[in-house]
This record gives C-alpha cells, structure tokens and sequence, in this order.
C-alpha cells in the first residue's frame, strides 16, 4: 500500500512519552501509514513546517514549546493548514476549547485506543482530501474564497481553524437554509462523529472570530433544527422596503 492510497498517509507525531510513540508508531506503520516523529514542540514545529503531512498528531504537554504553541505556529507562522489531532490527558470543555482555537481539528484524551485513533486520521485525511471546488461564497458582508482560503468581513481579513473553514463552507453554500448538526457532523467527520462537544466548540470559536467584531450575527442557532448562516437584518430591511 503506498503512502497515499485512501487508507495511508503521511503522519508527524509529536510526542515525548517513547512509550506511546513506539506504540503509536508501530501500529500506524502496520496500517500502511509512514510516520515521521518529534519529542519535541521545537523539532516537531520544524517538521511540520518544513514538510507536507497529511496530518499532525501532536501532544499537548511537551518539552521546549507546548503543543498549543506548536498548534498556532503552525498555523499562524507556517501558514499550515494539515489537519491536527491533538492528544490531551485533559478532559474540560474548557481546555478543549483552548485546544480548538489554538488551530486543532480534532483532540483525543489520553488515555486512548489506538484504533480509534486511526480511525480519527482516516476521518481527517478524507476530509481534507475530498475535492472541493474552487468558488468565492458571500452571505452579507462576508466573503470566503475556497480556492485560496481568504476569509474576510465588512473588509477586514479573519482567520479560523482549517475545520472553522470548512464549516462556514457548508452554511455559506447553504444559505440561507438551517443545516442540522447531523448534516454538518457528517460532513466534516464522516463516520467517525466526534463526541457532543466538539461541533459546539468549533461554532463557539467561529462567532467569536466572525460575528463578536461586528454590529451584527451572521451564525444563527436554530433550536432543535441546527444552524444557519444568514444577514437577518438585511432580509429584514428588505422585506419592510418591499
């Protein structure tokens, strides 16, 4: 099986317990997978910058630089977009936020299975293999353009998590129609659903990128029906104008 069949990939995993990564590492190679690995943030942050992966597995407690710092300079300082699935022994709401808006896509808390870990790549590696085409999406003053990534609103330039992308992709594609967490949820991760918490962290980090600016909303929470993406207040002038 070659690293980029559908079931295999590239992984860099950043870990400094050798237990976990010999574990982690012999079982994803057995599954086809070519592992590249770090036990540290700073030699990890290095890899992940300097090499294409299809995703990053990254532990939160390292020696020389956390894997929150690692997380954001991915992102921020290596204009990364590989999918990252963090590992974390903590389990709050809180720290997984935290997690989230550092730029993870997922997170596992220790301990774990390791299958289920796999089965968390496989999710992600589809996700971000899937073919999308390349289109500029607006709702109200904002604009997102898949082929380059570039959000903006009311003129100014955000930036979100790769998974914060993809879901503003499926509301603004649907918009103004109410998309149902199932929708989204399957969407994003496919079979593999991610616990109740972690959809809801990610639209917590999305309005605070992209409506806590701003005069108005543009995400909307539907009780019991799911989630739309919509300039009420402009429908609402236009139908007191009609």
């Amino acid at each position: 099986m070659s690293a980029h069949d559908l079931q295999s990939g590239m992984i860099l995993l950043i870990e400094d317990h050798r237990q976990i990564a010999e574990m982690v590492g012999e079982f994803l190679e057995r599954k086809g997978y070519t592992v590249d690995y770090a036990q540290d943030g700073v030699i990890g942050l290095h890899l992940a910058v300097a090499n294409s992966y299809d995703v990053v597995v990254l532990d939160l407690m390292l020696p020389g630089m956390d894997g929150l710092d690692v997380c954001r300079k991915i992102r921020k300082d290596g204009k990364k977009s590989t999918p990252v699935l963090m590992l974390t022994a903590r389990d709050t709401l809180e720290d997984k936020l935290v997690g989230l808006e550092a730029g993870a896509d997922d997170y596992l808390v220790k301990p774990f299975e390791v299958r289920e870990l796999e089965a968390r790549l496989r999710a992600l590696i589809r996700r971000d293999r899937r073919q999308v085409s390349s289109e500029v999406l607006t709702v109200g003053d904002m604009t997102l353009d898949t082929a380059t990534l570039r959000l903006t609103r009311g003129g100014s330039e955000l930036t979100v998590s790769p998974i914060g992308l993809k879901l503003l992709a499926i509301l603004m594609r649907e918009s103004p129609r109410v998309v149902s967490r199932r929708d989204i949820e399957r969407e994003i991760w496919g079979d593999t659903l991610p616990d109740s918490d972690t959809l809801r962290s990610h639209l917590y980090n999305l309005r605070r990128v992209i409506d806590k600016p701003f005069d108005h909303p543009l995400l909307h929470t539907i009780h019991s029906a799911g989630y739309r993406l919509a300039d009420l207040d402009s429908e609402v002038a236009a139908s007191q104008s009609a």
